[in-house]
């Protein structure tokens, strides 16, 4: 979708047309869902987040400046929706986990024996999983992670990066280069 074909959809929206919408979506639906995976880590938070993203979208489509590119624009918001999700989440899983150690329903509680009795089947499961590619994606820094997911996801070039995330190129292809060593540290190529 060109900057003028946002404009357009983004117009339309304005004036309560939803094939703008319909439009948007049908263009950035992906590209806005690995954006916010990338921060939260979790399926069905991501698809949760940017579904309210696209209802944010609606309801803000008069706040859009042309001219700015929509794709930055996207990428700011969908990052900041992502973070007040993890912010508000956060906190809530707090509570939780200090009202299950309170209760003694803790991983140690529900074992009943502090889970010592672990078959070794389980403990080798256990290892393997951890070795997967998301842990190894875990190893870079969020920045990393995102650069890597928007290359090789998004299939988008360093200068596309570079723009969506507001760094210079050069920063964007350096820090690529870096996450790239780090997974091969980690066996994965």
């Amino acid at each position: 979708m060109t900057e003028h074909q946002f404009e357009q959809a983004i117009g339309r929206m304005v004036r309560g047309d939803k094939t703008g919408l319909k439009e948007i979506y049908e263009n950035y639906l992906g590209y806005i869902y690995r954006i916010i995976y990338e921060i939260l880590r979790s399926k069905e938070n991501a698809e949760d987040v940017t579904s309210d993203f696209f209802i944010r979208l609606w309801d803000k489509a008069g706040q859009f400046k042309p001219g700015t590119g929509h794709k930055g624009y996207l990428a700011a918001m969908a990052r900041n929706m992502a973070i007040d999700f993890l912010r508000k989440h956060k906190r809530e899983e707090l509570t939780d986990m200090l009202q299950d150690l309170e209760s003694g329903t803790g991983e140690e509680g529900r074992a009943g024996n502090g889970g010592i009795a672990k078959g070794s089947a389980d403990v080798e499961a256990e290892v393997v999983q951890s070795m997967s590619v998301q842990a190894a994606m875990e190893t870079l820094k969020p920045a990393e992670r995102q650069i890597v997911s928007m290359k090789v996801l998004g299939d988008l070039t360093f200068k596309e990066i570079a723009g969506i995330m507001g760094i210079p190129m050069g920063t964007v292809t350096w820090k690529y280069q870096n996450a790239i060593k780090k997974l091969r540290r980690c066996g994965y190529e």
